[in-house]
Order: structure tokens, then C-alpha cells, then sequence
């Protein structure tokens, strides 16, 4: 496990990234937060994940999304570039464009309905002083032999991808659906390696704890919430549930996670934000309690969100009550 980066003799494969700030970065939850918001917003990710280790993974992404009265419903844009390994070995840069559609099923209730396409770029750094193949290792000594792998004809390739995604929400609830991947393009760089098609579901709700209704209390802060949440997540045999509680107090917001698989946890997460006007800047830390715990020093995550004026509308529409981070 600590060998993250072990490359196979015929191939290399990446993961998809796990964000821990999960509302922060609505988009990559699900194309169908698209223009949720109403107003357009600007999304930016910082993840460093497991920075104990040589092989760790950092991940920049950055999003935009508004929603458009003449199309009925939101577009998006979201730009990733992930790092894998020593000196960023494997690295995956991806743009996707998104269109959610939004229609009202009875009163307060409405419907997102996305689809998103993206473009992919996989790149490996075929460098020797970077990479460690299974036949340079010796199982008392270490890291010593030469490798007999050779360099693929090809090491940088671009593929398609394609997901899509729906949202259903009330006043003070919201549930998800989305499948990335849908193609299953292959990332293969000796053979064809195709990715597994990746499920997301998502739910939660928003509580009003204290009975007051002013938009401020006396301290200047905002009526207390609580938001219980859900995220289940499956991609190539692989169960990942998430648990989470907020308490948003604007302007501030803190929350925590549990995140565990099938038969082993893998961390807590606790967060905190700050929320003013139209501003918010968050930051998230993956305490791990895996096997892994003494080895990867957890993970960080910082998030900046920016919430523009909304323009001028003929109809006033609804944005999902969702959390921000």
C-alpha cells in the first residue's frame, strides 16, 4: 500500500480524485448542480492528499457555472489537473462543459437533468530516477535491481469523457445521482485499460435549530443550521460511504465527516469556513485512520468560492439550499 506508485510491468493506472469538501466542488459531484445556484459562481480546489508520503497526489481544480433563463436551466465549466507519484509521474489534465435542465414537478419541488462531455489528457513521465517497477525490488534489501520494463510507444494520450447527473430538491432537502465515465475510455498506455463507470448519490437536508427568523441575531450572526448529509460512492468494485454534519452559522461553517469502505474505515474530516457577501474561502483536513494513519500525514484541502451578482430576471428562480463546503 505504501508503494503507491509500484508501476505493473504492462501498464500504469490512475484514480479518479476524491475531494473532502464535497459542495465546494459542486461540479464534480454532479453536472446537475450546474447553475444551482442561480447566480454565476466561481469554484477553486486545492488538494494535497497524503503529503507523508514521496508518491503523494496534489489536484488543482477550478469551475464556473451560471444559470441561463432562455436555455431553462444552468451551464458549467470545470478545469482539473491531478499529479500521481514521485515528481508527478502520471499526471491527468481534463476540461468538461456541462448543461443541466431544470423544470418544476409540483410546487416547491423542481428537477436537475446534466449531461457533460469532457476532453482528457493522460501524460507519463517516463523517467527512470522517477518510477520503481516490481522486478527492481528485492524483499530484503530494497530498491536495488535494474528494471526490464520498456518506455510505451506513447506517453501522452488524450480520450473522451462523457457523464451525466440529476438533482431533485425541495425548500430544505436535495438528492443526486450521477454516473461519470459512461464511455469507459481507456487510459491504457501499452493495452487498453478502460475506466470503470463511477456512481455517485448524494442527499441531505437543512434544519433550522433556533425558531427565530431575523436574518441576524444580535451578535451579528446568522440563524444556526444544521445540515446532515450522504454521499455513497461506487467505481470498479469499490464501496466508499461518507457521513457528514454541518452547522452553518454565518458567517461561519463548520463541519465534519466519516468516510469508510466496506470492511475499513479510511478518515475523518473536519472542516471550517468563512462566508461574507459574496466571498467564501473554506479549509478541510483528512484525519486518517486506516493502517496508513502513521505514513500519509492525513490531507488538506482549500477552497475559494466566489458568488457573483445575479443578473436581472423576468421570473425569480429558486436555488438549491445546499451546503457550501
Amino acid at each position: 500500500m505504501l508503494l503507491l506508485m509500484v508501476m505493473g510491468m504492462q501498464g500504469v493506472k490512475a484514480q479518479d480524485v476524491g475531494f473532502s469538501q464535497f459542495y465546494a466542488n459542486p461540479l464534480y459531484l454532479n453536472p446537475a448542480f450546474a447553475g444551482s445556484k442561480v447566480a454565476p459562481r466561481i469554484s477553486l480546489t486545492y488538494r494535497a492528499q497524503w503529503p507523508g508520503l514521496v508518491s503523494a497526489f496534489t489536484t488543482v481544480s477550478g469551475s464556473y457555472d451560471q444559470y441561463i433563463p432562455d436555455l431553462h436551466g444552468g451551464i458549467g465549466a470545470i478545469l482539473m489537473t491531478d499529479r500521481q507519484g514521485d515528481h508527478g509521474a502520471l499526471s491527468t489534465t481534463s476540461f468538461g462543459g456541462m448543461y443541466s435542465f431544470r423544470f418544476r414537478v409540483v410546487d416547491d419541488i423542481y428537477i436537475n437533468l446534466a449531461l457533460q462531455a469532457s476532453l482528457v489528457n493522460i501524460n507519463l513521465d517516463w523517467d527512470l530516477n522517477h518510477l520503481v517497477f516490481p522486478d527492481q525490488i528485492d524483499p530484503n534489501n530494497g530498491v536495488i535491481n535494474q528494471t526490464s520494463a520498456t518506455a510505451p510507444d506513447h506517453t501522452n494520450k488524450f480520450y473522451a469523457d462523457f457523464a451525466a447527473g440529476t438533482m431533485i430538491y425541495g425548500p430544505a432537502w436535495y438528492a443526486g445521482f450521477a454516473a461519470h465515465h459512461l464511455s469507459q475510455p481507456s487510459q491504457g498506455f501499452y493495452s487498453e485499460d478502460r475506466i470503470p463507470i463511477k456512481f455517485s448519490a448524494n442527499a441531505g437536508g437543512l434544519i433550522n435549530v433556533s425558531e427565530e427568523r431575523r436574518r441576524q441575531s444580535s451578535l451579528g450572526l446568522g440563524q444556526p443550521v444544521i445540515s446532515p448529509n450522504f454521499i455513497y460512492q461506487y467505481q470498479g468494485g469499490f464501496h466508499y460511504f461518507n457521513y457528514g454534519l454541518y452547522l452553518d452559522w454565518k458567517p461561519f461553517l463548520v463541519g465534519v465527516w466519516y468516510r469508510n469502505g466496506i470492511e475499513n474505515s479510511d478518515a475523518f474530516i473536519f472542516m471550517v469556513g468563512v462566508q461574507q457577501d459574496y466571498f467564501k474561502i473554506g479549509y478541510s483536513y483528512d484525519a486518517t485512520v486506516s493502517q496508513l494513519a502513521n505514513s500519509t500525514a492525513g490531507a488538506h484541502e482549500i477552497t475559494l468560492g466566489i458568488l457573483l451578482p445575479t443578473p436581472e430576471q423576468k421570473h425569480k428562480v429558486k436555488a438549491i439550499r445546499c451546503p457550501s463546503f
